[in-house]
């Protein structure tokens, strides 16, 4: 999907899942061969403005990326930023390399994320209010699902949730993998004469994730879950704590300047379940989708963190961009030209600038482009 959106020769000769835009130690962005991080540093007031480098302390806030998701990421979350504080000096105690597989926390900071779909998008994301899922669990008719009932109680949402999400990311696997068997033809059953189009989709989806990984926890943990299918331009907000995984298609995703991932399944990297457990919100999430507002040429996602906004602006005439603090600006379709004082610089998809506060307002043009603005 990526080499398509940047024109190039696809399929590629290597898998292409994310470009990241930002100045994260671990792998940050070049400027003219210079790494993001060291320009800051070498000037934070300059290059973040005072607000945000006294805010937070002289670091690019956010990173930035587009993803792309050919098959089901891990099953996933992230923590908070009081339980990242205490995880990095906790593993640094205990002397696990940044690098190690096994490192859970690789900085001290948290990871909320906003993902905007660029294509049709398939994501799983924040646990489902209990009433729907025991209505799925009606629709299954799975006998293996009866003996689990009993640990839903719609009125103790959270000790429900937690009960049964540790119950079955934890049995053994053989009883793991019976269960799965049958909730695995039940779906199939439902899938192919059931009425309800919404549970359809999601036992699809169910299915899908156990022909791709036979058997993992992760799909029992999926039918806790509530599934989104986005639209292009449509996107979801995730806060510390809430489980998650992406499914299918391409987004622009935008999140705090963090790599901290505590990870259920549906992967073959480090799964720590007792830390996962411990930074999980065991909440619904009734409201996925970000309500957004639409200013002209621009749409707004409004989130409830200071780190990032974000603004996905539409080019079919000259604009200008007003803004006091450190801004990217990534083209993902069509191609734009952006002009600050006496330079000029042409953006094709997948290509993003760096915008210093200490630069001017930005004069964008184009015809038929997109381009994506990710402040502070």
């Amino acid at each position: 999907m990526i080499p398509e959106l940047r024109g190039l020769h696809s399929p590629s000769t290597r898998p292409e899942a994310e470009i990241w835009f930002g100045a994260h130690p671990g792998a940050p962005s070049t400027i003219n061969g210079i790494a993001l991080n060291r320009l800051i540093a070498d000037n934070p007031g300059v290059s973040l403005g005072p607000r945000v480098s006294e805010e937070f302390g002289g670091e690019l806030p956010f990173l930035m990326k587009i993803l792309a998701a050919d098959e089901p990421l891990s099953l996933q979350a992230h923590p908070s930023l009081e339980q990242a504080r205490e995880g990095f000096a906790r593993e640094n105690a205990a002397g696990i390399n940044l690098q190690a597989p096994n490192r859970n926390y690789r900085d001290a900071n948290h990871k909320p994320e906003l993902i905007v779909a660029l294509t049709d998008f398939i994501a799983m994301a924040g646990f489902r209010p209990l009433p729907r899922t025991l209505e799925i669990f009606d629709a299954l008719d799975c006998t293996a699902l009866d003996r689990y009932r009993s640990m839903i109680d719609v009125d103790n949402e959270s000790e429900s949730l937690r009960a049964l999400f540790t119950t079955w990311i934890t049995i053994p696997v053989a009883a793991r993998h019976l269960l799965i068997r049958e909730l695995i033809a039940q779906s199939r059953r439902y899938v192919d004469s059931g009425a309800d189009e919404e549970i359809r989709f999601i036992l699809s989806q169910i299915i899908a994730l156990d022909e791709r990984y036979p058997g993992d926890a992760g799909v029992l943990g999926a039918l806790l879950l509530n599934f989104y299918h986005l639209s292009p331009g449509e996107g979801i907000y995730l806060d510390a704590g809430q489980l998650h995984a992406y499914i299918h298609g391409m987004g622009v995703e935008i999140m705090a300047n963090s790599d901290n991932v505590l990870r259920g399944g549906l992967t073959s990297k480090y799964v720590d379940v007792p830390e996962l457990v411990r930074v999980l919100r065991f909440e619904s999430l009734a409201d996925g989708p970000v309500r957004t507002r639409d200013e002209g040429p621009i749409r707004h996602y409004p989130v409830p963190i200071s780190e990032f906004i974000l603004d996905r602006m539409t080019v079919e005439q000259a604009h200008t961009v007003d803004h006091d603090g450190p801004m990217i600006m990534l083209c993902t379709a069509g191609r734009v030209e952006l002009r600050c004082g006496a330079t000029t610089l042409e953006l094709g998809p997948g290509d993003a600038a760096w915008v210093p506060a200490c630069d001017g307002a930005v004069h964008v043009s184009g015809t038929g482009a997109e381009v994506f603005l990710a402040r502070v």
